[in-house]
């Protein structure tokens, strides 16, 4: 949906080979990140595995302001946030089949240490209890299929119609 604008994230981590400043993420060291959270610079923000990610407020209200949709890739503390600040933004959970699939796909990535493994899914074991907080799940079991489902909503959300698919 070449409408769709994908909002780069800011974040404390550093960047793993092959990303890049501004494209991939907003990389920040730990004090500039804790400044713009005091000067209200995100529209939400979380720790997420021992790393601060976040949302820079220019990078929704730009879009916005030019009339074009905006994708937040974020987790459940940020989306909480988003619900409270932004009430008519459509929140879509995306799951994993399993907690053992996402064992295998964080292991596969071959990005992380076997204990950022660790705590990333501590993380998303508790992420996952909270997909019945969203309008919408989309399991990513058979990545087509998922993309399907994504496209269908996110198209009746935008007023558009949606190709059968039967």
């Amino acid at each position: 949906m070449p409408q769709l604008e994908l909002s780069v994230s800011a974040t404390t981590r550093r960047p793993r080979p092959g990303e890049t400043q501004g494209v991939d993420y907003h990389f920040l060291s730990e004090e500039e990140f804790a400044r713009l959270v005091g000067e209200g610079a995100f529209v939400e923000w979380a720790e997420y595995s021992g790393r601060r990610y976040g949302t820079l407020r220019t990078e929704l209200e730009d879009r916005v302001k030019a009339g074009r949709p905006v994708v937040l890739e974020i987790e459940v503390q940020g989306a909480r946030q988003v619900r409270e600040t932004v009430p008519d933004a459509v929140q879509i959970f995306i799951a994993p089949p399993s907690p053992e699939t996402l064992r295998l796909r964080l292991v596969g990535r071959g990005t992380d240490s076997p204990e950022e493994i660790e705590r990333r899914l501590v993380v998303a074991l508790d992420e996952l209890a909270a997909r019945e907080e969203f309008p919408y799940v989309v399991v990513n079991d058979r990545l087509e299929e998922a993309v399907e489902r994504l496209v269908a909503i996110v198209r009746g959300h935008l007023g558009e119609s949606v190709p059968s698919t039967a």
